[in-house]
This record gives structure tokens, C-alpha cells and sequence, in this order.
């Protein structure tokens, strides 16, 4: 690569209209989320549209290096206003880098790559379509948890022992 350098990217852009998130509200806040983003810019700019009522719902974007960011930012909101509506969707981005020849007789080498793009609902209304691929509800049972039957529950009052419990050891020595 020491007889190349970097020329252009072309980057497909995000778009409002392609979220692929089925039945968005009309009117919800976009939030693209970089990773140079400063949190606490974006969460008190995102806190406040959802306490004028202006929005309802709010879309977390993030592309690459700023998912964990966006993911922990629509877990804070999710707790501040105790929002149950969730739909997480994964896509990808396509990205072509250009590398142009320093040496005369060579081509130009072009890298296509996918980058992943998180896209976070945090809706306060319940959503028109509930049966889509990443909806999470938090008033609803998770999959882990098992419902308690009435035997259950009687079986379960004793007092189990903790596995990882550390017992103390008799330090006194026998001649």
C-alpha cells in the first residue's frame, strides 16, 4: 500500500424516510449519534423535546464507532421518563474508499465495506405494529423469566445457599 493513497469515500447517507422501523409516529426526534457526540448534549436536547411534548417518540441512529453511545443514551432516556416501547433494528451502510496509484501503470484500488447502523425506537405511545422483529415492551414478561405456579412458589420459600459464599477458615494450628 506504500505506492498508494487515500482518495475519496462515498458514503451511502441516512435518510429520515429510510428508517426501517414499521409504523414510526408521525412526529418523532431524530437523533444521529456520532462518535465525537457528547452525551450529555445529546440526552438534555432529547430531555427536553420530550418534556415540551413536542415529540413522543424518539429514533436513535448511530453509525459504527458511535452505537454504544447511542445505545447508552436511549437507555438513560428510556429510565428518566420510564418509556415501554422499544424496536431495535440493525442494517448496514455501504462505504466505498478510493485509493489512488502514486506510481505511474498502477489502478486504482476501490475497498467496498458494510458498516453497522443501530436504529433505537423509544416510543411513550404504544406502537401500531407490536409483532415486528425487535419490538421489546417492558410491562410484558421476558423471555427468561418463568411464570410461578402455585407449587412452585412453595417449593421456592427455603432459603437456598449462595455458590460463591466464602467460608472462614480456622487459622489456629495443632502442634
Amino acid at each position: 500500500m506504500e505506492n498508494y493513497y487515500k482518495g475519496k469515500n462515498v458514503e451511502e447517507e441516512l435518510d429520515r424516510n429510510k428508517i426501517p422501523i414499521n409504523g414510526l409516529p408521525d412526529n418523532f426526534l431524530w437523533m444521529q449519534v456520532k462518535g465525537g457526540s457528547k452525551m450529555p448534549n445529546l440526552l438534555s436536547h432529547a430531555s427536553g423535546i420530550l418534556e415540551d411534548k413536542a415529540a413522543t417518540a424518539v429514533v436513535w441512529t448511530a453509525v459504527g464507532v458511535g452505537i454504544p453511545k447511542a445505545i447508552s443514551c436511549a437507555e438513560i432516556l428510556k429510565r428518566q421518563f420510564s418509556i415501554q416501547h422499544q424496536v431495535n433494528k440493525l442494517t448496514f451502510k455501504s462505504v466505498e474508499e478510493y485509493w489512488e496509484p502514486k506510481v505511474d501503470g498502477l489502478e486504482t484500488i476501490v475497498v467496498k465495506r458494510q458498516i453497522p447502523v443501530i436504529h433505537i425506537l423509544l416510543s411513550i405511545d404504544e406502537l401500531s405494529d407490536c409483532e415486528q422483529l425487535g419490538y421489546q415492551n417492558s410491562q410484558t414478561k421476558q423471555f427468561w423469566q418463568k411464570e410461578l405456579t402455585p407449587s412452585s412458589k412453595s417449593q421456592n420459600a427455603y432459603k437456598s445457599k449462595k455458590p460463591f459464599k466464602h467460608k472462614k477458615q480456622n487459622q489456629t494450628l495443632k502442634n
